[in-house]
């Protein structure tokens, strides 16, 4: 009896292995090429057609400020404040942070619910380019596979690519045109207070407003800002005064010095 089963099982095994085989290549085949971003820029992302809808679906002009520019016109030190505090060893992994993403996994497994941690700038990018706000385990696997194939472009252009499609407002995308609007110089002059206030916001762009700061986002600011001392990008001394000139931003106007 025992004949009939094990070769019945042969045709059934091969059929799961067609099946499974048949779904990643589909699941390959829907992601996006990474390859036009090596010598063009994007005109658009996921992100801003996502915000493009939400404000026609409420009968609100669409609003986009955007200006792109090359990742040398953008200050270095929001560059350093932007890795320092989304992602501290960008340089070293390839797309995915193994060590963050053991930790977000142990903190989902006690809190009984997946959390936000753990997502590298390339999967920022990721997301921002192509899958948009959508919050699934199937979202979060092509973001993870875009992530790596992201990594092939070189870490200063996902850098470059990062920083001139992130949200720094309604409506605002990218360093220059957050750079202007809230400080009124260009992103390549931007000082490590004000650059620390504008990474401050990154995780909730729309709702930070550098010019009428919340607690949160002062303690935020500051605490970008002692990233940069303990990285030895700053000496004690700089960190010092920079945090003064921060303290003097956020408790009014905003102004540079």
């Amino acid at each position: 009896m025992s004949k009939p089963i094990r070769k019945a099982a042969v045709p059934i095994a091969a059929a799961v292995i067609l099946v499974v085989c048949a779904g990643l290549l589909a699941f390959f085949a829907s992601l996006p090429s990474v390859e036009p971003l090596r010598k063009t820029n994007p005109s658009s992302t996921a992100m801003m057609d996502t915000r493009a809808e939400e404000a026609k679906a409420h009968h609100h002009p669409v609003k986009r400020v955007w200006k792109w520019v090359p990742l040398s016109r953008i200050s270095p030190w929001l560059q350093k404040a932007v890795v320092n505090s989304e992602d501290a060893r960008f340089f070293d992994h390839d797309g995915i942070d193994m060590v963050e993403t053991e930790v977000a996994l142990e903190k989902a497994a006690e809190q009984h619910k997946l959390g936000r941690g753990a997502s590298t700038i390339s999967q920022q990018l990721a997301k921002n380019l192509w899958l948009g706000e959508q919050r699934s385990l199937w979202r979060k696997l092509r973001e993870a596979v875009m992530a790596r194939k992201l990594e092939t472009l070189g870490k200063d252009r996902i850098l470059e690519l990062y920083l001139n499609v992130a949200e720094w407002g309604d409506g605002i995308y990218g360093a220059e045109a957050a750079s202007r609007y809230w400080f009124h110089k260009p992103a390549s002059s931007l000082l490590p207070e004000e650059a620390a206030l504008l990474t401050a916001m990154l995780p909730a762009p729309r709702t930070r407003n550098p010019r009428h700061p919340s607690e949160h986002l002062r303690r935020r600011a500051f605490t970008v800002l002692k990233l940069y001392g303990l990285y030895g990008q700053l000496t004690p001394e700089q960190v010092a005064e920079a945090r003064k000139y921060l303290g003097e931003m956020v408790t009014g106007p905003v102004a540079t010095r």
